[in-house]
């Protein structure tokens, strides 16, 4: 088998993104997988391993909230890959709490995760890029303008908001070259991070479904998009 892209997976560990990172094994893409817990890196690296003994896949323990670790992770991203085809924005935090309850501290690791990280690390991984990489920042119908709102989550929608202006930013930046930045604003899945917004609710997808759809959006979605925001929702929340 010829290996298709180089792709960078962040918050690999569960949910989304681990379904992710093994449906891009099994169709045969280098991987590099960034989450905090080292073991369950370990563990899905072996997972990865038995579906596809001979694939690149490099797993990288870094907690997003230590902004200043991110040129370790460029210069260990660039040590084994060189360049970077594809890089999707995963990771996020999810603070579920009355505005009035809301401490400094969350809303810094709120912005700090769902923002500065992928901001910063985009930001370092541009020389590295391939002429036609696609960048997916994965964010929430919740931060799209005029979506419902819900109590408790004003400090993870406002973050996810953030991140789809931050997509038409870069868009428009590169727009000269062929680098294609692109947001997936997500509705409900069926995750632990859904259930701590909702508790009790059952969500019209599982992981594997969305993270279906994701894959093939990232592998084919530059050819018809560039600085876009899609909601991929069908119920609210």
């Amino acid at each position: 088998k010829i290996i298709m892209k180089k792709v960078l997976i962040t918050g690999a560990r569960k949910g989304i993104g681990h379904v992710l990172a093994l449906k891009f094994a099994i169709e045969n893409h280098a991987l590099f997988l960034i989450a905090r817990d080292q073991k369950k890196l370990d563990n899905l690296k072996d997972k990865i391993k038995k579906i596809n003994p001979k694939l690149p896949c490099h797993v990288f323990s870094f907690d997003l909230i230590n902004l200043d670790d991110t040129v370790k992770l460029i210069f260990n991203i660039k040590n084994k890959f060189g360049s970077l085809d594809v890089v999707i924005h995963n990771a996020g935090l999810l603070i579920n709490k009355n505005f009035v309850k809301i401490k400094k501290t969350d809303l810094i690791n709120s912005f700090t995760i769902n923002y500065f990280s992928p901001f910063l690390i985009t930001q370092k991984l541009i020389p590295i890029l391939s002429k036609d990489a696609h960048t997916i920042f994965i964010s929430s119908v919740g931060g799209l303008n005029n979506s419902v709102k819900f109590p408790g989550l004003s400090s993870y929608s406002s973050s996810k908001g953030a991140l789809i202006t931050l997509t038409e930013c870069l868009a428009e930046e590169f727009k000269m070259k062929k680098f294609r930045f692109n947001c997936l604003a997500l509705g409900a899945v069926q995750t632990k991070m859904l259930e701590k917004a909702f508790p009790g609710y059952k969500a019209p997808l599982l992981p594997n479904e969305m993270a279906d759809f994701i894959y093939n959006f990232s592998i084919n979605g530059n050819k018809y998009f560039n600085g876009k925001v899609l909601p991929v929702s069908t119920s609210t929340p």
